[in-house]
């Protein structure tokens, strides 16, 4: 009987939750992003658009939807992109339709994109987006950690670290805010969130008719 009513509870219907992460360059907002994935099959990923060229052993609409620039802004003019920048001459964006069929059906999607993307998916699906920013334990701790990736040039780390302050200053704008001094913990809070998240009274849409079974 008890197995019952536990199979019951799990199979109230719900929409999808929009789970949006921030930081600043190297405080951990991908690492942490990943592993949400890697430990949830349930979570979603979102195939990116981009107008750079396809490199070796990415493929088309696994990696992401490779378009030319003329592509890329017609698709934004039409409103079919939740969010999209221009970085260095390339285009980079999130096709609307793909998320909103998910969130439809129930499917979780997270996302480590910038502010100015969190705003932007903010905007677009007001309801359906929970948001987390990732704070550096402090400026030199975050200089350390890009330092310590060998792939970045110096001038990509000065460049990062002057637009940090700016990146952080943004804080305000989301739902909820972790330190991540150490990363097992930054990550099991931001699991915490996303849980939450799932269980909002307003995003579980079959809560009523599974209420109803109780007489109330």
């Amino acid at each position: 009987m008890s197995n019952a009513v536990s199979d019951q509870g799990k199979a109230i219907k719900r929409r999808g939750v929009c789970f949006v992460i921030s930081a600043p360059s190297g405080a951990g907002k991908s690492t942490i992003a990943n592993a949400l994935r890697a430990s949830d099959p349930k979570l979603r990923h979102s195939v990116s658009v981009t107008t750079r060229q396809p490199r070796p052993g990415e493929k088309e609409g696994v990696h992401y939807h490779f378009r030319t620039m003329e592509q890329f802004e017609e698709m934004a003019a039409r409103g079919e992109l939740l969010e999209w920048a221009t970085v260095f001459g390339r285009g980079y964006g999130t096709p609307r339709a793909p998320v909103e069929e998910a969130l439809n059906a129930g499917h979780d999607m997270v996302f480590d994109i910038d502010w100015q993307g969190h705003q932007q998916i903010r905007a677009a699906l007001p309801d359906d987006v929970v948001s987390l920013f990732v704070l550096p334990p402090s400026l030199a701790e975050l200089e350390r950690r890009l330092n310590s990736r060998a792939s970045d040039h110096p001038d990509e780390i000065a460049r990062r670290m002057a637009a940090a302050r700016d990146e952080i200053s943004h804080w305000r704008e989301f739902d909820h805010v972790v330190v991540n001094t150490e990363l097992d913990r930054a990550i099991f809070e931001a699991r915490a969130v996303l849980t939450a998240g799932r269980l909002l009274t307003r995003r579980q849409t079959g809560l009523a008719k599974f209420v109803q079974t109780f007489g109330a």
